[in-house]
């Protein structure tokens, strides 16, 4: 019976208008900036260029070195800091345990995903974009380096990542994010508007080719009384392999003898 029940809705479904977009191909227009032919989606040809690029290889670990900028707080003004001196006595209100607004297993995303010192990440060159790899939460950053502009802020769809463009000014990488999801926090408890802007210069350290520096800026007029600067270093590994990060299955809260949830 259960069979037939399958065959049937699968049946129906093929029959209907819908089955025609089952498997369809879009047809994207160029990117912002670009004309056809010039985005990364054209990768033939451009390998060689590659080889002139920085040397990136292996994973990379986030290293935190006392007297590294950035190891205060964004000032954060008006509303937003309003919130942020809630959650603050909410916190020291409940011995430190708060509730979470996402699931347990959701990314950080934008700047926070950069900045996760237990899991490393890799970089992947290819023509026309930069390609992080990273081991948390298994999460794909692009940064496009093929010419294209950002679209109109409106226009782009809030994400995690946000939509990062890049270009390379000799041996550093410059990236320019923006269109990070609002709901995301700057800091813990520490919210941003849609206007967040995220300025990374990614470079080695001149005095140790196994050591990656990026010097990030984080500028929100709406948010933030001045742009808050901070550098993160990582460590190379250089024959480390990211391994597989699953989350869910094990995103679920403890709960006590009386079945309360003790962390939520």
């Amino acid at each position: 019976m259960k069979r037939f029940l399958l065959a049937s809705s699968l049946a129906l479904l093929l029959a209907s208008p819908v089955s025609a977009q089952l498997g369809s191909v879009t047809a994207s227009p160029p990117p912002d900036g670009l004309q056809e032919g010039q985005s990364a989606g054209y990768p033939k040809g451009r390998y060689a260029a590659l080889d002139a690029l920085p040397d990136w290889g292996g994973i990379w670990f986030g290293q935190f070195r006392a007297g590294d900028s950035g190891a205060g707080s964004p000032k954060l003004k008006g509303e937003f800091k309003t919130r942020h001196e809630a959650y603050r006595a909410d916190v020291k209100a409940n011995d430190g345990v708060v509730k979470r607004s996402k699931s347990n297993c959701s990314p950080p995303g934008m700047p926070g995903i950069m900045q996760t010192f237990q899991y490393p990440f890799e970089f992947i060159f290819s023509p026309g974009r930069v390609t992080i790899n990273q081991e948390a939460w298994m999460q794909t950053r692009t940064i496009w380096t093929d010419g294209r502009t950002h679209p109109p802020l409106e226009e782009i769809d809030p994400t995690f990542m946000g939509h990062s463009i890049g270009h390379w000014e000799g041996d550093t990488l410059v990236v320019d994010t923006i269109g990070v999801n609002d709901t995301l926090e700057l800091q813990r408890g520490m919210g941003h508007s849609p206007a967040l802007r995220i300025t990374e210069r990614i470079h080695l350290d001149p005095a140790d080719p196994n050591v990656l520096l990026n010097e990030m800026v984080l500028d929100d007029p709406e948010a933030l009384e001045e742009p808050f600067k901070l550098t993160v270093r990582y460590g190379r590994d250089r024959n480390g392999m990211l391994i597989e990060f699953q989350c869910s299955e094990n995103d679920r809260n403890q709960i006590d003898e009386h079945g309360n949830t003790i962390f939520e």
